[in-house]
Parts: structure tokens; C-alpha cells; sequence
């Protein structure tokens, strides 16, 4: 199962020096002018988990495989893309496409960086941003309204439930609200409607090195605002992600993220609190061969976890050995978790949970 988050704001904020160091890389350009990325540049980044290496240790796995987050860098947007401006039909397009947004905000001064805007001003941006997306999902719901109308008139009544959603969501955004502050509706037939604003958001601020660890005055309106918003908030310098990304020894890594006072690098930060608001959890699958961390969708069965690995462990399934995390590490191995009856037999409709350590009987 993969999973990506676009890189979303305004043009001059820092989303291609974020990207290139989230994912170690110089695929985007990152200058001083607006819309220097066009198309969207894509980087997968591993999500550290401490069990992961801790059940490898264990097992004495040869290799360890992380679960992956790809990150994707979306071209600028300017007030006026729902429109066409700018580059707006592309990055509505690229964005349709993510299942998480990462919405990058300056609030930081630098006289040497423009700003579209001549001001630094995040809750502004963040502004801009929504409401295009805002207008973009009326644009696209007023288009689709009409045909079903006429299916519904035709007699077929399978459409009156759709209507009605589209109605309410309709109102929603004419409001100036995102579809994600609908609650309590369906939400397969959400999906269906592919709107922009029910993806999951993140606001990040970037920062000056110096504040990464209390924020400024700036990001403080950011928080409070996400906050209100029901989002994900953090604060990171992409400078300092970019100076961390280049050192490579992972002890001189550590004391130059202690000389600001992190623990670790906001990669790792960012990556985990995008894989909680997807709403994913972990299973590992162990051996000597290799340590294997595996995405899923909490809630999701045995069958589906199968399905994860290979689509005939799915088909042949025969059972699902499973050990909780806990056990594992209590117990020391796989041949301690068996003699003391740890190890549980799983049915196809068993609920993964996380962390669980499972391994497949298949026909």
C-alpha cells in the first residue's frame, strides 16, 4: 500500500528546499523566482520506527525494510488558479492526486527572498490556498450536478443518495468551508466526489533556524488557526533540514541537532504525523532474513494485510500467525512466544492491530 503527501502554498516559501531535504535529494530546483517547479518533483522517504529495528535486533534480520512516505513537490499556486492563473490548472491537477496535504507557510522575513504578495502575512497564504481549492471542488460539483439530476429524474433512484450529499457538501463550500469540516457523512461517497478540500491537512511553518523549537509570533497565528481548523501544525526550518540532509555521520547529526535543541530532524516528525492523520498503523513481518514494516489502514482484516504483502496471499489464505509487539519483546523470540502460547491463530476477519508481528499461511 503507498501513500503520498503534495507540498501545497504560494510560490517563494521554501516547498522545493523542503522537498529536496525530506527526501535527501536535489530533484527540485529551489530559486528565487516564481514557478521555478512546474512539474511535480516526487521523492520517497523511509519512516523511522524504533520496534522496527527493536524485533530485528531480535530476529537477528539481515535487512530491515521502513515503511515509506512519497513526498510530492506541486508547483506554486496564486490567488486566481480555480481560474486558470499562474499554474493553477496543474497543481489542482497534481493535488487532486495526493492523499494528504503538507501546506507549507512562510513566516519568516528575508529581504533577499520575495514574496508574492510584498508581505509576509501566513494566515493570508493559507487564505489564497484554501479558497482556490475551495472554488475549484464548487466548480466541479456545479459541473457534475446537472447529470445527476437527470439520472435521478430518469428513475434511477441509486443517485438520490449522492444528491443529497452533493447538496450539502454544495453548501458547505459556498459557505467559504472545506468539505473536510462536514462531519458524520458517508464516506465512500465522499471519496467518490474527489474533491480537493476533504484530503487531510497539515500546516507546517517555516521558519528561522534560530525559533524551530518555540516558533515566532507568526507561527503562533498559524497554530491557532489549525487549531480551529481541526489540522496538524508544526514548525520547521527548511534551511536547517537542508544543512541537516548533508551530514551524513548519524553521530555528528546528533550534536548538530542538539546545538538547536532537537531530538531529531523534523523529517522524521513530519513523516509520522502525516502517516497518523492518513489514519494508517504498522504490521512487521520478521525473520533472518529481513525485518519488514507494512502500511494499512486502521480498522483493515487479516485479509487485507495479506493482500498488502501479495495479492495470492490474499487469494490462498489460510490463516494469519500473530504475535502483539509486546509478547515478542517480553518473550525475546519467535520459539519463546510459541512453547508459552503467544502466538495466535487469525482468521481472514481478524482486526489488525498496531504493531502487530504477523506471519501468512497461504494454499
Amino acid at each position: 500500500m503507498s501513500f503520498n503527501c503534495g507540498i501545497v502554498g504560494l510560490p517563494n516559501i521554501g516547498k522545493s528546499t523542503l522537498f529536496n531535504a525530506l527526501t535527501q535529494s536535489n530533484l527540485a530546483e529551489a530559486a528565487n523566482y516564481p514557478f521555478c517547479t512546474i512539474e511535480p518533483n516526487r521523492g520517497k522517504v523511509p519512516i523511522k520506527d524504533q520496534r522496527l529495528k527493536q524485533i530485528a535486533d531480535i530476529a537477528g534480520s539481515e535487512k530491515i525494510i521502513s515503511n515509506q512516505l512519497e513526498f510530492v513537490d506541486i508547483a506554486g499556486l496564486v490567488k486566481g488558479a480555480s481560474k486558470g492563473e499562474g499554474l493553477g490548472n496543474k497543481f489542482l491537477s497534481h493535488i487532486r492526486e495526493v492523499d494528504a496535504i503538507l501546506h507549507l507557510l512562510r513566516c519568516f522575513t528575508d529581504n533577499d527572498i520575495n514574496h508574492v504578495h510584498d508581505k509576509i502575512d501566513p494566515l493570508l497564504d493559507a487564505e489564497v490556498v484554501e479558497m482556490e481549492m475551495i472554488l475549484a471542488d464548487i466548480d466541479s460539483i456545479e459541473r457534475r450536478l446537472p447529470q445527476i439530476e437527470k439520472k435521478l429524474k430518469s428513475g434511477d433512484k441509486a443517485f438520490k443518495t449522492q444528491l443529497e450529499l452533493i447538496h450539502e457538501v454544495l453548501a458547505v463550500l459556498q459557505s467559504g468551508k472545506p468539505a473536510r469540516s462536514l462531519k458524520h457523512v458517508d464516506e465512500k461517497q465522499m471519496k467518490l466526489l474527489q474533491l480537493l478540500t476533504t484530503k487531510p491537512v497539515m500546516y507546517v511553518c517555516n521558519i528561522e533556524d534560530t525559533n524551530v523549537m518555540v516558533g515566532n509570533e507568526l507561527s503562533k497565528k498559524v497554530e491557532v488557526m489549525a487549531k480551529r481548523n481541526d489540522s496538524k501544525f508544526y514548525c520547521i526550518s527548511a534551511k536547517l533540514e537542508a544543512d541537516i540532509a548533508e551530514i551524513h555521520d548519524e553521530e555528528e547529526k546528533a550534536n548538530f541537532l542538539l546545538e538547536f535543541g532537537l531530538k531529531e530532524s523534523g523529517l522524521n516528525s513530519v513523516a509520522r504525523i502525516i502517516y497518523e492523520m492518513l489514519d494508517m498503523i504498522t504490521f512487521f513481518t520478521v525473520g533472518p532474513q529481513e525485518a519488514h514494516a507494512w502500511p494499512i489502514k486502521r480498522g483493515s482484516t487479516a485479509l487485507q494485510a495479506a493482500e498488502v504483502i501479495h495479492t495470492d496471499f490474499a487469494k490462498g489464505f489460510i490463516k494469519a500467525e500473530t504475535i502483539s509487539f509486546n509478547d515478542y519483546i517480553q518473550c525475546g523470540n519467535e520459539v519463546v512466544c510459541r512453547d508459552t502460547g503467544k502466538i495466535r491463530f487469525e482468521g481472514r476477519d481478524y482486526i489488525v492491530q498496531d504493531s502487530d508481528i504477523m506471519h501468512f499461511r497461504f494454499n
